[in-house]
């Protein structure tokens, strides 16, 4: 269930009491997201976190962007092996040639995929163009992954996108708002079903 916060809000139990995780919870997570660009800057990062937690890449995000060129995929979609290089340096961000390499492929995957059909419109056709609104009261009812996600996780690697499992598709279905996961007992839940274009309910 959502628990009661020092400023008298309840929340999902996740983020705890870490202000930078609070903060990500109450103003980001959650919240529908329909800009191409920014579902892929997300797609990449929660493929960075496959096996860390979240909160490790969250502070370390501005290092990411700052050596991704600001997750532009036409910029990244050209770096070489002197950028792989670079990035392997910078220790700022996670330090991982295969998710390096994978960003780098996935920048020229979304490329291909924007010559057919914005690439926000192709996540979102999994869900009709629709927030699926979840009704969890607990944690442990939330599921780490779906239907959907498994066949949003196919097509991404049928395009060539990479770190794309339907686990991390579904944690970042949660993220960027495709599913509303806020526990029904915490404050963003209504906040964020009123900030979708349109929405469904749960089956």
């Amino acid at each position: 269930m959502a628990i009661q916060g020092a400023d008298g809000k309840f929340r999902c139990r996740w983020p705890g009491t870490d202000p930078l995780y609070l903060a990500y919870h109450d103003t980001e997570w959650g919240v529908p997201e329909y800009d191409s660009r920014a579902l892929w800057e997300k797609l990449i990062l929660d493929g960075f976190q496959a096996g860390l937690s979240w909160i490790t890449i969250l502070r370390k995000r501005d290092a990411f962007r700052a050596g991704f060129a600001d997750f532009e995929p036409e910029a990244v979609a050209r770096f070489t092996e002197t950028d792989v290089q670079r990035l392997l340096a910078d220790p700022g961000i996670i330090r991982h040639r295969g998710k390096i390499e994978g960003t780098i492929k996935s920048a020229r995957a979304y490329l291909t995929v924007s010559e057919r059909e914005p690439f926000a419109d192709f996540l979102w056709k999994h869900l009709d163009g629709r927030v699926l609104q979840n009704r969890f009261r607990t944690q442990g009812e939330v599921p780490t992954q779906t239907k959907v996600s498994e066949a949003m996780s196919k097509e991404l690697k049928k395009a060539g996108f990479t770190f794309c499992g339907p686990t991390i598709v579904y944690a970042f279905m949660e993220a960027c708002g495709l599913v509303n996961d806020h526990l029904t007992g915490c404050f963003r839940y209504e906040e964020c079903a009123a900030l979708a274009r349109d929405q469904r309910p749960a089956a």
